[in-house]
């Protein structure tokens, strides 16, 4: 690899975090007023002690955080390091889908797909809920992003999404009968939908797998110590399906070597 090349590469990655940092802001408005049936474009971001509207040299990723020391300018009300937690991230993907793909759709496609299971799995994590936002406007999103494959890539998206919407509502249809109680939360169901249409069939069955034998690992030990917590599937979802976009064709032709060998 020569340095013209290097230095390209290093400064689409660079572009690409400032991006995902911005993108990243913008989430945790959405993070924070979905679930509560707000909207995202008014008012202005304000401090929730003293109410003060937050500037715009107060409100850039990471930096104002550091720079004011995790505290309101005005009122000094401590701010939560989820702000510049998920803009770190968030520039993290985005970098990483840069380095990963270039300046190309598939690039872009991953970095929107890590972005929205980004924001389900925190919204689901603080507030128990997957906003139709993230899953119905992701569905919509994978859709539009699969018309670049012509009628087949297309028609491979839809049957995707009603696998993953189908199969996840069996699931929970056949789990509340046994269970007696719900067993499968809507918006993880609809949250499916939208994975397939990015993913396909075979990575929806894939992403439930690997959510289940995540989220097992995990609620088995808490159970057998005593902690009865509810768990978010959906963020075992999210993190299934991230893995399945990153390494699921690896790990489904490892799969099938086993099944031939």
């Amino acid at each position: 690899m020569d340095l013209e090349l290097l230095e390209s590469q290093g400064f689409l990655m660079i572009f690409a975090a400032v991006l995902g940092a911005i993108v990243g802001s913008f989430l945790n408005v959405c993070i924070l007023r979905w679930p509560a049936d707000q909207s995202v474009i008014a008012p202005r971001s304000r401090c929730p002690g003293c109410g003060q509207p937050i500037a715009w040299f107060d409100n850039i990723p990471v930096l104002s955080w550091l720079l004011l020391r995790a505290r309101c300018r005005y009122c000094k009300t401590k701010v939560s390091i989820q702000y510049p937690l998920v803009e770190l991230i968030a520039a993290g993907l985005w970098a990483y889908m840069a380095y990963r793909g270039g300046l190309t759709l598939e690039a872009f496609r991953g970095a929107i797909f890590g972005t929205i299971l980004l924001g389900i799995a925190m919204t689901d994590a603080r507030e128990y809920i997957i906003p139709d936002e993230f899953t119905l406007g992701g569905l919509v999103i994978g859709l539009l992003f699969a018309v670049a494959g012509g009628w087949v890539g297309l028609g491979n998206a839809a049957l995707g999404a009603g696998i993953g919407f189908g199969l996840l509502w069996l699931v929970g249809y056949v789990g509340t009968l046994v269970l007696k109680e719900d067993a499968m939360g809507g918006g993880d169901i609809k949250m499916m939908a939208m994975v397939g249409a990015f993913l396909g069939w075979q990575g929806v069955l894939l992403t439930i797998f690997l959510g289940a034998l995540l989220g097992t690992l995990i609620f088995v030990p808490l159970t057998l110590l005593g902690q009865k917590k509810l768990v978010p599937f959906g963020i075992f979802l999210a993190i299934g399906a991230a893995a399945t976009y990153l390494v699921g064709s690896e790990i489904i032709e490892w799969y099938r070597r086993y099944l031939t060998a």
